[in-house]
């Protein structure tokens, strides 16, 4: 275990490198930073003065080596706009909200799509089974900006239950978490379906019946536990996935979180923060597949990492 974690650490810093270049020779690119900080009024000298001042009349190589340098010290520039605060600062600062939104979602999705799949798995050929593959069919293929307008209109328009979009208490999480997490509750069924049935299936299975154990602690304690292996992997990744792909429904509700963020620099041509949340969040995907990857071995102890 301890050398595949060695080896899982150094290719996640080998990619983490790669992709520091790729970010890097992108904000390059396209087109010159320096106009960005430039007015109308702006003299040659003017520009000339700011590209010294940003290292960008250095070669390509060194302009890299100075940016990963200040990257692994926690610099990774200023924003271009603005009051011109640290990149790092506005991404940790819009973080919170992203993480708190995902992690709702992230609860709603686990709770009722494995209650859903394992329950129409358990009760397969049932209404119960059939309204679940319904949904599920039907919840992965609504466009998420539609269903976040349909619930805003319903709910906050029309019966003035919940707020339209806002940061706040626990109402303004309603709505959003309810939109992020409807495709995740009707991927974790169908996933939760198929794999309780595979299990369901297995001789070990067929076993612990004939032994004359009950059927709840058939299903809880020997098919529950192996069944949980692709969700894991599912909901290992997607996590990270809904931070940073959240970027229509942070946009539809208000949301100040990165997705948002990203979509904000993007039309200010703000590099140096559009940078920071790509690099973020490259690490965070990195590092949480290899902790599904651990994971792994101490919910079913037959995976073992022997080379």
């Amino acid at each position: 275990m301890q050398r595949y974690i060695a080896q899982r650490l150094v290719q996640a810093v080998v990619t983490i490198f790669l992709m520091s270049i790729i970010v890097f020779l992108m904000g390059r690119m396209t087109g010159d930073p320096a106009t960005l900080l430039m007015s109308q009024y702006s003299t040659e000298d003017d520009r000339i003065e700011i590209t010294k001042r940003l290292g960008l009349d250095k070669p390509l190589p060194e302009q890299y080596l100075i940016f990963i340098t200040d990257a692994l010290h926690g610099d990774f520039g200023r924003s271009v706009k603005g009051d011109r605060r640290p990149a790092l600062e506005i991404v940790l600062e819009r973080l919170p909200a992203s993480l708190k939104l995902a992690a709702v979602s992230l609860v709603i999705g686990l709770l009722f799509g494995l209650a859903l799949g394992i329950t129409s798995a358990i009760k397969r050929g049932s209404a119960l089974d059939t309204a679940a593959r319904v949904f599920a069919l039907f919840g992965q293929s609504i466009p998420v900006f539609l269903l976040g307008i349909v619930l805003m209109y319903v709910f906050a328009v029309l019966l003035h239950w919940l707020p339209t979009s806002g940061y706040g208490g626990f109402k303004y999480y309603i709505l959003p978490a309810i939109t992020m997490s409807w495709f995740t509750v009707a991927a974790i069924t169908r996933l939760a379906r198929t794999s309780m049935l595979d299990v369901l299936n297995c001789e070990y299975i067929k076993l612990a019946r004939i032994k004359g154990l009950s059927e709840s602690v058939v299903i809880l304690k020997h098919a529950l536990r192996n069944s949980l292996i692709p969700v894991i992997t599912f909901m290992g990744t997607f996590f990270v996935i809904m931070i940073t792909g959240a970027v229509v429904i942070e946009t539809v509700f208000s949301w100040p979180g990165i997705g948002r963020l990203a979509v904000e620099t993007v039309m200010d041509r703000n590099f140096p923060i559009l940078q920071t949340i790509v690099l973020f969040m490259t690490t965070l995907y990195i590092f949480a597949n290899l902790f599904v990857d651990i994971l792994y071995a101490y919910v079913d102890p037959r995976i073992r990492y022997d080379k």
